[in-house]
């Protein structure tokens, strides 16, 4: 009986072994059916492709920062690996936009881009989640409003203050035919919920005061910081430059 299990566990292993195949493994019908172009620009089908792309680092960065969070005991060495690894998905995303600049014709890209109002990267709940995991919620309000605000403040008051809601009410309301309200809900849904849930945990920089003395660590937040709040940035800043930017008129 004992040797009929065996056997049986043996052949399941092996069965798995032999028909799992790599395009099942990693779904690619699925994952080469997601891109569906709104115009019939060709070049749209890279502008959906490299945002897709970004995202699926943002979920990895999102994945380290939730080993951290998640961290029973927290070792230095476990807290750099992760916080290097969050800087290597950054340095991909920084020097990933030579794909926008020089993989789309730029005649394409101003054309299909209008017909995709008001959809814009700055919706990314991704990108809002790593700012909001990286730091006290009250450090991403509006400076003009922050002072009327503290870090014990209620998070439902702070998320209505923090600084990337004055442009998306903005954009919106700019929109017509657009029910603002409906894309509100949809920017910021499930924010405060992990805004509540995130603060009762310690982010990186609050637990940088568990090693203040250790260089490396300091090291590591320092590159992070650079790279996801200058870097970064500003590749994306240069990108959109170079397809806005007309030239004077006679030239």
């Amino acid at each position: 009986m004992q040797w009929d299990r065996i056997f049986l566990r043996t052949w399941m292993a092996c069965y798995t072994l032999i028909f799992l195949t790599y395009w099942d493994y990693i779904h690619l019908d699925t994952l080469l059916s997601l891109q569906t172009p709104k115009t019939r620009f060709p070049d749209e089908k890279i502008f959906i492709v490299y945002h897709q792309i970004t995202e699926l680092y943002f979920s990895l960065i999102l994945w380290e920062i939730d080993q951290i969070a998640g961290a029973d005991t927290l070792e230095e060495s476990f807290f750099v690996a992760r916080i290097q690894r969050i800087n290597q998905y950054f340095k991909q995303l920084r020097d990933s936009f030579s794909i926008m600049v020089q993989g789309m014709e730029k005649d394409q890209f101003l054309k299909f881009r209008m017909s995709l109002l008001p959809a814009s990267g700055f919706q990314s709940s991704q990108y809002r989640l790593i700012e909001i995991y990286s730091t006290d919620m009250i450090n991403l309000v509006n400076s003009a409003e922050r002072e009327a605000l503290t870090e014990y403040s209620d998070i439902g008051q702070q998320l209505e203050k923090l600084y990337w809601r004055k442009w998306c009410d903005r954009t919106c309301l700019g929109q017509t035919n657009i029910d603002t309200a409906t894309i509100r809900r949809e920017v910021h849904a499930g924010l405060q919920g992990c805004g509540d849930e995130i603060q009762g945990q310690e982010s990186p920089e609050t637990l940088l005061k568990k090693f203040p003395a250790i260089q490396t660590v300091i090291q590591c937040l320092r590159e992070l910081d650079t790279l996801s709040n200058v870097q970064w940035p500003l590749a994306h800043l240069r990108a959109a430059g170079h397809y806005l930017h007309k030239k004077p008129q006679g030239h």
